[in-house]
């Protein structure tokens, strides 16, 4: 069975919404009409566990996204490029590298 679940968490004025499953093109228009309805909350996508995201979704979600303060968090690298190609940028990565080209090669 196929589908797209949402485990939604509020705190501190936050909502994040954790996404499972499947997103399609089908399911990426159910989200955007959700998040429509979260409008004026601040909102973190996460997509870390997705099992499957079809690239036709980022175009229904970019839609929304666009014009709104919601943070994109899990993504894998193409399709935060996808987003990128559209105007939609994720957050930025908190984490460091392993390491950088200026620790390992002398100044």
């Amino acid at each position: 069975m196929t589908g797209l679940r949402i485990h939604r968490e509020e705190e501190a004025g936050r909502i994040t919404l954790r996404l499972e499953g499947t997103l399609d093109g089908r399911t990426a228009q159910e989200l955007s009409s959700s998040l429509q309805a979260l409008a004026q909350s601040e909102v973190v996508l996460d997509f870390a566990h997705l099992r499957e995201f079809k690239d036709s979704a980022v175009g229904i979600l970019t839609h929304g996204l666009k014009d709104s303060a919601v943070q994109l968090r899990g993504l894998a690298t193409h399709h935060e490029r996808m987003f990128r190609y559209f105007g939609v940028l994720s957050a930025p990565t908190t984490h460091r590298a392993y390491y950088t080209p200026e620790d390992v090669l002398p100044a």
